[in-house]
């Protein structure tokens, strides 16, 4: 999928020395902060006039000028626990149940156009997509820059469309992909066989399948060279994201990469403005988590962060972190 450079800028990685994957050569860390992609400032953001249609509980608002304090004020005001209550209720569950019924109707086809290629997105949407594109570039990025994938395990937890698992399938991985979306795993699964199987057609060999499952994070088993899993952790608050995480690392052997939306101010208020426009899909709950208390739930399990990025668009922001064994 062609990225636009005005969506996104080189994201650098940090390894002890600051890295850059544009980059060939490390240099030494200096005690500068280094800037690794731009945030929209409040005063210069989009009018939400143009948007508020497009928002729901994972789409966060670049808001419009204004003091910050009022903001706040007004923010302070909302209640969006109610509403995540609410949500729950209404499939008799807790945030697992809720995802699994948003992935499974009206967000499957909200999600399917955002990771798909179809020109029926708004711009949000395809800010989106274009951000969530970058994050899996850079995750190639990390797999392949030690060596070949062929005939290396890679467990894709919450694959989605399967954006990450056909690629990694491409390079000769072995996948498997799951996800708690049977809409999801069977949507990856057409994708996969359409575009991993054409090798047939011109007499060069096909990389072996994904093996696609319907499955929660806590319900994977096995072991993996490679355990991945790409904004799954913003569905759910952090002391269920800390057992997550701790499953996840008993399921790699050599190395974790996590994405996740980080908790910051700036971000905590724009996931305030996106819950005052929720939208008529009622969607997901989204939390934002601390990378202090990612790192510490990596820590607890004996890992340690080797890479860290973060990836920001107008519209998407993840930091993107890369963890081994200590």
């Amino acid at each position: 999928m062609a990225l636009s450079p005005t969506f996104s800028p080189p994201v650098c990685f940090k390894r002890n020395a600051i890295f850059c994957p544009n980059t060939p050569n490390f240099h030494k860390p200096t005690t500068r902060t280094q800037t690794l992609s731009a945030i929209p400032p409040i005063s210069t953001a989009a009018d939400l006039s143009g948007v508020a249609g497009s928002f729901d509980g994972t789409t966060l608002a670049v808001i419009g000028g204004g003091s910050v304090a009022a903001l706040a004020a007004v923010l302070s005001l909302t209640d969006p626990e109610k509403r995540r209550q609410q949500q729950a209720e209404e499939v008799g569950g807790g945030d697992k149940e809720v995802v699994k019924n948003y992935f499974n109707n009206s967000g499957f086809q909200r999600w399917k156009k955002i990771y798909g290629e179809t020109d029926d997105v708004n711009r949000v949407q395809m800010d989106i997509r274009l951000g969530h594109s970058k994050t899996v570039e850079n995750v190639m990025k990390m797999l392949t820059e030690e060596g070949s994938l062929e005939g290396v395990t890679v467990c894709d937890a919450g694959c989605g469309t399967g954006c990450l698992s056909i690629p990694l399938a491409k390079q000769g991985a072995i996948v498997m992909a799951s996800d708690i979306s049977a809409a999801m795993v069977a949507e990856a699964e057409k994708q996969a066989g359409e575009e991993l199987l054409s090798g047939k057609d011109n007499g060069l060999p096909a990389p072996v399948m994904p093996k696609f499952e319907v499955k929660d994070l806590e319900s994977l088993d096995g072991k993996y060279d490679t355990v991945v899993c790409l904004d799954v952790l913003i569905h759910y608050p952090q002391h269920k994201a800390d057992a997550m995480i701790a499953h996840l690392a008993s399921l790699a052997e050599k190395r974790v990469i996590l994405s996740f939306a980080p908790k910051t101010f700036y971000y905590d208020l724009l996931k305030r403005v996106g819950e005052l426009f929720p939208g008529p899909s009622k969607a997901t709950r989204a939390y934002l988590h601390a990378e202090a208390d990612v790192e510490r739930a990596l820590q607890k399990v004996g890992w340690r962060i080797k890479k860290r990025g973060l990836i920001t668009t107008q519209f998407y922001f993840a930091r993107l972190v890369e963890a081994v064994p200590a």
